[in-house]
């Protein structure tokens, strides 16, 4: 080929090589200008669709203002011991980050968000892997605990892309507006952890029963792990295992980390940490005291006040009292239950200055079905047995009768009741004791005398008296017979506590209350019962007397012996026992000064006890216990002594201060066959003589009962009691002059016509 061939050919391979770059040039300058483009068409699209999701988004600043659902809590007096919690689905308590623990906080970055520090809110690159693996078909989440925050508080559940872009915008704007603890404190009061706990510090009430700042790491570590499965995970569930296995990689990411030290988690998985879950049970505490407080306060607030509102409900309750009181009726019924053919029981306390409920249990065990304990025995209506008789004595003592008022203990008919059959009251011995002082007939609670007190004291006042007291099941006073001194009404253990709380305190009565002061969630005062608002509705010196009858154990020494329930070492207290006539109720109730208590023991379905199970024997030992413990609680404090009546201001009837002649010498004149007459004028000289004879009347021979301090009354038959109490007394006295070979004093004077 010649040189100008060559020389041709390599210019023309020349030009084609040079075509051939400036076309892959052209191509590459192509693509770059369709990437560029398209990622310019993409930062506009992201930018477009993030504004168009944004218009409608909340305004993220409201995220730390928004009312959040609070659960209401119920505590004791002193606000350390929860009762219970009112919520509806969520069980929540808000705190500050403050009372959060530290190893709770690194335990929740740990496990939930480790690069929580280091993004702005989205962790793209961990998006960007969760991405990849779930189109690969391994699901893997990668929201930060940013992201959940807003998911939790502000949007809803769904899955969907439009959702998923108004939680990143969100995420990001929150970032900016809040610092990471803020963000923490926020989404740890928020998440759920199960079992209707919301937030951290109902979840370390629900599962371990403390406030959150006393968590220890391992509890926190535990609690950490719930929220990303909190039903799977629950420490009282099925999968305890996986829970476990979760919790112990807990601890070594915080090590990994460097929250703690491979030594500190080490040693907290040496921990048995499941054991110290506490059961779900002690969520609820003086079980039938907290009902009776939410009655109250559902009268005060609606259902979403309560349950959502997080209230502090501050109640009168002394927690060591409650304690003392639930020991006391357990133990009682499984002591002497069998023994006495009775199941349940329940026991009411009263500071008797204040009206304030310091304990109340409404039965053995309110989680058994087998004795419906649900049932507030407290609260339900009973006869109270001998236990009303003091409400009879205080209104006799109030009209001038006094503690040593003589009344004949005898067999008597008071006639007709309203079932038309007579009725003729017993002792419980079956024996009658003749005449009595009203305060041996009350502490040795003898019926008959108190029957007649009744009489003597009037049925309408008792009612009236026993109503100001506190008892506020009675009817009208029409309603009741004579029985009503022996328990033929229907009382409330809790008024009837009360009631006694009155004796106790001198005769004022405290209004009872079950609150002492409500807060509103953020710790400000909305309600305050803690004034104590007293009434005077009984005479002093008559409490008084009923206090001094009630606590001598001297008196009814005769009836239940020296050492009886009654009595408490030390301490002065009053005590008066009750039982029906079926045995179908037991009851003791009594007070000192500083504290008032009753006992009521039973059967929730109504079945009679054994025969001849008194108040003293299935009441007795529960309410001895327990005042035995808790009045050491308390200052020593005895009750006033009552005043005496002087001498001078005494009236001539001396029956009322406790002076009766049963025999004395009469004149008298025979007459026919050895008959005796009152002598008088008609009677000759010769036939007159003075004998001893029994001359005792009953009361109403020398009272009016109405005015027990008035004029003796001159036709004392016109009382339609009198002929019948007579003629009781009279039989008595005949049995007693048999004895003493004596007869009756006659019952008239002579007539003419006798000789």
């Amino acid at each position: 080929m010649s040189e100008k061939n060559r020389v041709k050919k390599r210019k023309n391979k020349k030009n084609g090589t040079r075509k051939s770059s400036g076309f892959w040039r052209s191509l590459f300058r192509f693509f770059l200008w369709l990437l560029f483009f398209g990622f310019l068409t993409g930062v506009v699209g992201v930018i477009g669709l993030f504004a168009y999701y944004s218009k409608d988004l909340p305004n993220p600043d409201k995220i730390n203002k928004r009312v959040i659902s609070q659960s209401t809590k119920i505590y004791d007096r002193t606000g350390q011991h929860l009762l219970y919690e009112i919520y509806g689905e969520e069980k929540r308590t808000i705190i500050p980050l403050e009372e959060m623990p530290k190893s709770l906080l690194a335990a929740t970055v740990a496990l939930e968000d480790r690069n929580f520090y280091k993004h702005h809110g989205v962790d793209f690159r961990a998006l960007a892997r969760a991405v990849l693996k779930n189109a690969q078909g391994r699901r893997e989440g990668a929201s930060t605990i940013t992201q959940q925050l807003v998911k939790n508080s502000i949007l809803t559940s769904e899955r969907s892309i439009k959702r998923k872009v108004k939680e990143i915008i969100l995420s990001l704007e929150i970032e900016q507006k809040f610092t990471k603890n803020e963000i923490l404190r926020m989404y740890l009061n928020e998440i759920p952890y199960g079992s209707n706990a919301y937030g951290i510090e109902a979840a370390a009430q629900t599962f371990f029963g403390k406030h959150a700042k006393d968590l220890t790491l391992a509890q926190a570590a535990l609690l950490a792990c719930l929220p990303n499965k909190p039903g799977r995970y629950s420490p009282t569930g099925l999968h305890t295992d996986e829970l476990l296995k979760r919790w112990r990689y807990a601890l070594d990411t915080m090590a990994e980390m460097g929250f703690i030290s491979k030594e500190q988690a080490e040693e907290a998985k040496k921990e048995d940490i499941l054991s110290q879950v506490k059961p779900r049970r002690t969520g609820l505490n003086a079980p039938h005291f907290v009902f009776y407080v939410i009655d109250q306060l559902e009268e005060k607030f609606s259902k979403d006040e309560l349950r959502k509102g997080g209230l502090k409900i501050y109640t009168t309750l002394d927690w060591d009292l409650q304690q003392i009181a639930e020991k006391a009726v357990a133990e009682g019924v499984k002591k002497n239950g069998p023994k006495y053919h009775f199941t349940n029981a329940g026991l009411v306390a009263i500071d008797p200055k204040s009206g304030e409920i310091l304990a109340m249990v409404g039965s053995k065990d309110y989680w058994s079905d087998d004795i419906d304990g649900k049932y507030n025995v407290a609260l339900s209506l009973r006869q109270p047995g001998s236990s009303f008789k003091p409400y009879a004595y205080a209104v006799a003592l109030s009209k001038g009768y006094t503690p040593d008022t003589v009344l004949f203990d005898v067999k008597t008919n008071f006639g007709k009741d309203g079932s038309g059959e007579y009725y003729r009251p017993q002792n419980y011995t079956g024996t009658f004791s003749g005449p009595v002082k009203i305060k041996q007939a009350l502490a040795t609670s003898l019926n008959v005398p108190a029957v007649k007190v009744l009489y003597l004291a009037g049925i309408d006042k008792v009612v009236k008296l026993a109503k100001e007291m506190g008892i506020t099941t009675l009817k009208d006073p029409e309603d009741y017979g004579l029985a009503l001194v022996l328990g033929g009404a229907e009382v409330r253990l809790l008024d009837h506590v009360g009631a006694f709380a009155v004796f106790a305190n001198g005769g004022k009565k405290a209004e009872k209350k079950a609150i002492l002061k409500i807060e509103n969630s953020q710790g400000k005062k909305i309600a305050d019962f803690e004034e104590v608002k007293e009434k005077r509705v009984l005479d002093k010196n008559v409490a008084l007397q009923i206090d001094a009858i009630l606590s001598d154990n001297e008196l009814r020494t005769p009836a239940f012996g020296k050492n009886n329930p009654l009595v408490i070492p030390d301490y002065q207290v009053m005590a008066k026992t009750g039982t029906t006539n079926d045995y179908k109720d037991g009851w003791l109730m009594g007070a000192s000064p500083v504290l008032a208590a009753g006992v009521w023991a039973g059967n929730n379905d109504n079945k009679a006890m054994r025969r001849g199970a008194a108040g003293v024997y299935v009441a007795g030992p529960i309410w001895h216990n327990f005042m035995l413990e808790a009045l050491q609680k308390f200052p020593k404090e005895e009750f006033e002594k009552p005043e005496e009546i002087p001498e001078e201001e005494r009236v001539d009837k001396p029956m009322l201060y406790g002076d009766i002649k049963l025999v004395d010498k009469v004149k008298v004149c025979k007459y026919d066959d050895g008959k005796y007459c009152l002598a008088n004028k008609y009677c000759p000289e010769s036939k007159v003589d003075k004998k001893k004879f029994f001359v005792a009347h009953t009361i109403l021979y020398y009272v009016d009962k109405d005015d027990p301090l008035g004029d003796i009354p001159e036709h004392p038959e016109e009382d339609p009691q009198f002929e019948r109490w007579e003629k009781g007394v009279r039989e008595w006295g005949v049995e007693y002059m048999r004895g003493h070979k004596r007869k009756i004093v006659p019952d008239r004077e002579c007539r003419k016509s006798d000789f």
